[in-house]
């Protein structure tokens, strides 16, 4: 396919560069074909339920441009319309990397207006992947640093690479404060005093010192990576009913919202609609058989 697309990609050049008044734009054009894309999905090889959601600006760290933005919502709404997902993994595929926050080079060639509806699509991006039905994990192989860290926090598991020693907020030191909902999640996850510090102080911390806070929930082994723990954490998942598995996230994450009462009320909606499914049934029989249940979603 990337073969056929850069010969008629060739082709068309040929054909537009006849007439020099369309030289400049069909260069643009062919350029555009040919920039890799910065944020896809893709299988994974170790379960069909598990997949990964990759950032793909090695240059850059995958620092956030308005390019990649884009491309990252295409993938999270494509996440949820996949009928097929368990968990998503988002990771780098740049050796030593995860995601270095907003392209401040790119940054400093906006308007105002641009800035502004920039901080609204991420927020919306973001929203979206703490929002999806499924599992997310976040694999931090390399720095994790303003809105990157906002990125992890928007997922429901964050796992860093033992090698790692930049995770943070640093937005005061660069007259700003996180703005992808940074303040909000930190509090959530680590209490009020832990996020103030992280985010007043704009320290940076190692893979351990996250982990001490609460701010990672695993850091890999000495010779694995933050993917193979990622993915071994996701394989424990994958294998379980899949409805229940969305049900479980949709009453878990409501329970810091809601008063006691409330959350069993919430808890019992969640509950009761998996008593008529095929895969509860599945499960039974598989108990009573004594082998490993086959879920199929239903």
């Amino acid at each position: 396919m990337i073969a056929q697309a850069r010969l008629s990609s060739s082709r068309f050049l040929r054909h537009q560069l006849r007439n020099p008044s369309c030289a400049v734009s069909s260069i643009r054009s062919i350029s555009q074909i040919l920039r890799p894309t910065e944020a896809y999905i893709e299988p994974s090889e170790y379960h069909s339920g598990i997949k990964f959601l990759s950032l793909n600006r090695p240059k850059s760290k995958n620092a956030i441009s308005m390019r990649l933005l884009k491309e990252f919502q295409e993938c999270v709404y494509d996440a949820q319309g996949d009928k097929d997902l368990r968990v998503l993994i988002v990771r780098s595929m740049a050796p030593g990397s995860f995601c270095a926050g907003a392209d401040l080079i790119e940054r400093r060639t906006m308007t105002q207006e641009q800035v502004y509806q920039f901080l609204s699509d991420l927020r919306k991006a973001f929203t979206s992947l703490d929002s999806l039905s499924v599992p997310t994990i976040a694999a931090i192989e390399g720095p994790a640093l303003g809105g990157g860290l906002e990125l992890a926090l928007a997922c429901d598991f964050r796992i860093a690479g033992a090698s790692v020693t930049k995770i943070g907020l640093p937005e005061t030191s660069l007259g700003i404060i996180p703005g992808a909902g940074g303040t909000q999640r930190a509090v959530r996850l680590l209490g009020l005093s832990k996020a103030k510090e992280l985010v007043f102080t704009g320290k940076l911390l190692t893979a351990l010192e996250a982990k001490d806070i609460g701010l990672v929930d695993y850091v890999s082994k000495t010779g694995t990576t933050a993917l193979d723990r990622a993915v071994e954490l996701a394989k424990e998942m994958a294998s379980k009913a899949p409805l229940a598995l969305k049900a479980a996230k949709q009453a878990v994450s409501m329970a810091p919202d809601l008063e006691l009462e409330s959350g069993l009320d919430y808890e019992r909606a969640c509950y009761e609609p998996l008593l008529s499914t095929k895969d509860r049934m599945e499960a039974l029989n598989a108990f009573k058989e004594k082998r490993t249940p086959v879920f199929k979603n239903e």
